[in-house]
């Protein structure tokens, strides 16, 4: 019961909605004459239905919020009809088909400073920024000490690359070979969502001449485990230190995650790493 009325509550907002940004748009703003005798604000529904390519019953059962189905290309073309910006056309999608649109992935893309502010405040906690490709984009003093980002060109500064192109990293993440295998899953579902970028692409040729491991199980095609979870890494001074992680998403649009490590306090390493940490910030 709790299901029908969802349903039946969803398609009413799904009326008043394309109800609303109809009206809004005027005839002139996609190219038709205005006229003198419009009874109504906005558009025609026969008007927007010619326009988005589909049926003037088709188009009213729609708005009636009657329960049939959409296909992504209508949605796209209803979009651009209606004028929606990106918030709006994702909400038509959540109204119709549950889920938002798929969107191509960006790798480039700049950080917020707000974002550089909310690390700064994480005094104890490594944390850093990466975008779909891997790249490093920001990070905070802790994760500098960890990681070294600040020692990379800023070519050089990604994370699948350091994982596997580069010695110090790998002797980071102890043990390599399972955190290397998981990450490089992850890595894949981001690749999925970029796959005509070509800097992406440029980097897993590279990586597949320079490191034989990426090269083979880059082609077992595995996709597993969760974006949380724990990672040890051996940290030169003070040894293997286990910490919690999990990615945030900070701007879904730009596809942006913030990448937060937090030392689990369950052994006499762990518990030294706020004292490691502070030798090496004074």
């Amino acid at each position: 019961m709790n299901i029908i009325r969802n349903m039946e509550r969803t398609r009413k907002e799904l009326s008043e909605f394309l109800r609303s940004r109809r009206e809004r748009v005027l005839p002139s703003d996609v190219g038709l004459p205005s006229g003198q005798r419009r009874r109504i604000p906005g558009l025609r529904r026969e008007e927007v239905a010619a326009l988005a390519g589909v049926g003037l019953t088709w188009y009213t059962w729609l708005e009636q919020g009657r329960d049939i189905s959409v296909s992504a290309t209508f949605l796209d073309n209803l979009s651009r009809v209606l004028k929606l910006d990106a918030a709006e056309r994702r909400y038509l999608y959540l109204l119709t088909q549950q889920r938002p649109p798929a969107e191509p992935g960006k790798t480039w893309c700049v950080v917020p400073q707000v974002i550089h502010r909310l690390m700064a405040d994480l005094e104890s906690r490594p944390a850093y920024v990466i975008n779909l490709r891997w790249d490093v984009l920001a990070w905070n003093s802790v994760a500098d000490h960890v990681f070294h980002f600040s020692t990379y060109p800023p070519e050089r500064r990604n994370l699948i690359w350091m994982l596997f192109a580069d010695g110090p990293t790998r002797t980071l993440f102890d043990p390599w070979t399972d955190q290397a295998l998981q990450m490089l899953s992850h890595f894949r579902r981001d690749f999925v969502k970029a796959t005509q970028e070509p800097d992406i692409c440029a980097l897993i040729k590279e990586l597949e001449r320079l490191s034989p491991e990426f090269r083979e199980w880059w082609q077992e095609q595995d996709v597993h485990g969760s974006d949380h979870g724990w990672r040890r890494l051996n940290l030169e001074g003070l040894g293997p230190v286990a910490f919690e992680y999990t990615k945030l998403t900070i701007d879904q649009d730009r596809h942006l995650r913030l990448v937060y490590y937090a030392a689990m306090e369950d052994d006499g390493n762990n518990r030294g790493f706020s004292k490691w940490l502070g030798e090496r910030q004074a």
